[in-house]
């Protein structure tokens, strides 16, 4: 049991997996394939006690919840259409940047009184007392429909599971109204579809996901820890800059200032020769460089960083927090 790997779980084609495994990567974890890219199976360069399966989205969640796979990179809708438990299987570590779609409630443009979803209601109430039956929904997102209608209080509908282009079924005469996932929206603009005002039942993206079920062995604990540290490391560092700056004499007031007001981090200090060295988020570069300007300081030089190593882990905390 000490000695079981940890499981990688990570999407097997498509965008999803090139961006997998970029986003490793950046972290200086490679996936090796050692029959090429057919092979299932696979490792981690340099990182021992890793076993990488290569598998398609909605086995990734499947995996995660039954406990086969540690590790998993997958979209959050399939997560909460998929597990049933979702929040007692497993922990969302951190989203991944890329992925992004939104599920959401559509019904046809023609429908031109239907804006939110207490008017669908209303359309329902009048479809069951004209016609006598339910409006049809058309999603493969069963369980996401069901508990985001029961949250609107919508009751007198009727789920179509679809198995092929959900888009066309008001076209088709299959359903009245659709959930889907979309990414701009254009492919239900052209089956004349509009998404309803509050009808975003999810947006989601792919995240990095670990199983609360699994098996975690000295191993695979191990394992985890260097990777979720790396993978840390480098957010960390896509997100801050590091400023350096010539400054004489910088008094304990401007370095209150540059802490409270520009969420300034100063790892070293005053370096040689005078140089001021700051850790600060990309967003406020600019806004600090013109504040130490306006102190005297001169030569400011930003840096882009590869990695940033803290003492503190997010990732790992959350993690062992939860199993333990």
């Amino acid at each position: 049991m000490s000695e079981a790997p940890l499981v990688l779980a990570v999407p097997s084609k498509g965008r999803l997996q090139e961006n997998a495994a970029a986003f490793f990567a950046r972290a200086g974890l490679t996936f090796v394939q050692s029959r090429g890219a057919r092979d299932y199976r696979g490792t981690l360069k340099g990182l021992a006690g890793v076993e990488v399966l290569f598998l398609s989205a909605s086995e990734i969640a499947a995996q995660l919840a039954s406990g086969a796979a540690h590790l998993g990179i997958t979209g959050e809708d399939l997560i909460r259409e998929d597990i049933p438990d979702a929040d007692a299987a497993v922990e969302l570590l951190t989203p991944l940047g890329f992925g992004h779609a939104n599920v959401v409630v559509a019904v046809p443009q023609a429908w031109i009184d239907v804006r939110t979803m207490a008017d669908l209601d209303d359309v329902a109430a009048d479809m069951r007392h004209r016609h006598g039956r339910k409006m049809r929904v058309a999603t493969k997102y069963v369980n996401l429909t069901r508990r985001f209608f029961g949250s609107h209080g919508i009751a007198d509908y009727r789920i179509v599971e679809s198995l092929g282009a959900t888009e066309g079924a008001p076209a088709s005469g299959a359903a009245e109204i659709i959930v889907d996932i979309t990414t701009t929206g254009a492919t239900l603009a052209a089956n004349a579809l509009k998404i309803v005002e509050d009808g975003v039942i999810l947006r989601s993206e792919a995240n990095l996901i670990a199983s609360v079920r699994a098996p975690w062995s000295a191993t695979a604990r191990a394992a985890a820890r260097t990777i979720l540290t790396r993978i840390a490391a480098e957010e960390a560092a896509r997100t801050t800059r590091e400023v350096r700056a010539y400054l004489a004499e910088p008094d304990e007031a401007l370095i209150t200032d540059l802490r409270e007001n520009f969420g300034a981090e100063l790892p070293f200090g005053l370096g040689g020769n005078g140089a001021l060295v700051i850790h600060c988020p990309r967003g406020q570069v600019f806004a600090l460089a013109e504040r130490l300007a306006e102190n005297g300081a001169d030569h400011i030089a930003v840096h882009q960083l590869d990695y940033v190593f803290r003492a503190s882990n997010p990732l790992s905390e959350r993690l062992f927090t939860r199993i333990g």
